[in-house]
């Protein structure tokens, strides 16, 4: 469906169900040479936040970007010496830029991933290299799990993180991560059985790699161990994925010191850049969960645009974006909201509710926060029945809500 898309004629954005005022639409501008459409991006872009798109020559969408500076960001497109480069070629293949102004940097954000969800633009999908591309560690592939990288998340697995930019990192802290675990790390065409598990025929079973007779695999190719002995270890990697359990850098670590106390200085180097792609991972797990386990709040973002509707509540629950209503600016319209907010509060997941959760926010609420950590204060929580805290419908330049 979403090849089908990027071949049809560009219309229009479609409804931004996290902008809750009247729709914006869309400017544009159309240039027959790059030239021709940077003088046009000097003259017509704005310097705020926004989301933007190439369409080529059949007007069919290309490429999604956004900004926190629209005009800014569309210039660097047009330096010189681009030629070569991905920007160049964008530009050489663009016959018009679209654009939709958003009221914030988060606001532009959002909207960016979930056009790019939508579309699958040429540009944003295809040609990208392989370092940059935004992949998913996954824990599955049963009956004998591993841990793999993905691009895009497994439905079937038991744990997943992401999307994750870097995919040489995530396949080197997963090759690393399979062998601490001793988790296999072979084909799924690989058949698996466990020791409990009775054979009709005796037939001796060769191990397929030499991860066994290395001490790095449990080797359930050759039912070498049993199912309970194999889940303990899947059981520690998903407590990774989550989080909850770092302990791999300290065998990592321990590793490579004694490693460099007998000498091995190229082995101890290998586990340096061991250590640096899983301690990278385990930061961006540790990201998440306190996203899942700190992040279920309402977020306040101010409208940076010259005409401000208001404020806009971002309403997230353990991390992930489930709605957004205006903020309201005065008691009545405080109290006119106060259901609606309770609902979301106190009945998660409630069939026919407004607010639908987007699982595929949750790693950029983590990652905004973790860079923008002055946003927190830009948050509140609802009071235990789902009433707003004393005031805060008011605008406050320090803080969202008063004590």
């Amino acid at each position: 469906m979403d090849a089908f898309l990027t071949e049809q004629k560009f219309c229009d954005f479609g409804t931004d169900t996290l902008y809750p005022f009247a729709p914006r639409g869309l400017s544009s501008i159309e240039g027959d040479t790059p030239d021709s459409l940077r003088q046009q991006v000097l003259r017509y872009l704005p310097r705020r936040p926004g989301v933007y798109a190439m369409v080529d020559i059949l007007g069919r969408l290309i490429y999604v970007g956004k900004s926190k500076a629209l005009r800014n960001r569309l210039l660097s497109y047009f330096l010189p010496g681009n030629e070569e480069d991905k920007s160049g070629r964008i530009v050489q293949s663009t016959a018009a830029i679209v654009w939709e102004c958003q009221p914030s940097e988060f606001a532009a954000l959002l909207r960016e991933q979930s056009l790019i969800r939508t579309f699958q633009p040429r540009f944003n999908v295809q040609g990208i290299p392989r370092r940059q591309q935004e992949v998913f560690v996954c824990l599955g592939k049963a009956p004998a799990e591993q841990l793999y990288v993905a691009r895009f998340p497994d439905p079937a697995a038991v744990a997943i993180i992401g999307p994750l930019s870097g995919t040489q990192r995530a396949n080197r802290a997963v090759e690393v991560l399979n062998r601490i675990y001793r988790l296999r790390d072979c084909s799924t065409k690989q058949s698996c059985s466990f020791t409990e598990q009775l054979q009709l025929f005796e037939i001796e079973l060769r191990p397929g790699c030499i991860r066994l007779e290395l001490g790095t695999c449990l080797g359930p190719c050759i039912a070498n161990c049993s199912r309970q002995q194999y889940d303990a270890q899947v059981h520690k990697a998903r407590q990774f994925l989550a989080g909850h359990d770092s302990t791999a850098l300290d065998v990592l670590l321990a590793s490579m010191q004694v490693a460099a106390q007998q000498q091995q200085y190229e082995q101890a180097a290998r586990i340096h850049q061991d250590l640096r792609a899983v301690t990278w991972l385990c930061h961006r797990a540790e990201d998440v969960a306190t996203a899942r386990q700190r992040f279920t709040f309402i977020y306040q973002v101010p409208d940076v645009s010259s005409r401000s509707n208001g404020s806009i509540w971002y309403l997230i629950r353990r991390g992930v974006v489930e709605g957004a209503v205006a903020a309201p600016r005065n008691a009545a319209q405080a109290s006119a909201i106060s259901p609606v907010l309770a609902q979301w509060w106190l009945q998660p997941n409630l069939v026919g509710s407004p607010f639908i959760s987007r699982p595929e926010t949750l790693a950029l609420v983590a990652s905004w926060f973790r860079t923008q950590r002055a946003e927190l204060k830009q948050t509140f929580a609802l009071n235990s029945d789902g009433t707003l805290p004393s005031d805060c419908w008011q605008n406050r330049s320090a803080r969202v809500c008063a004590s």
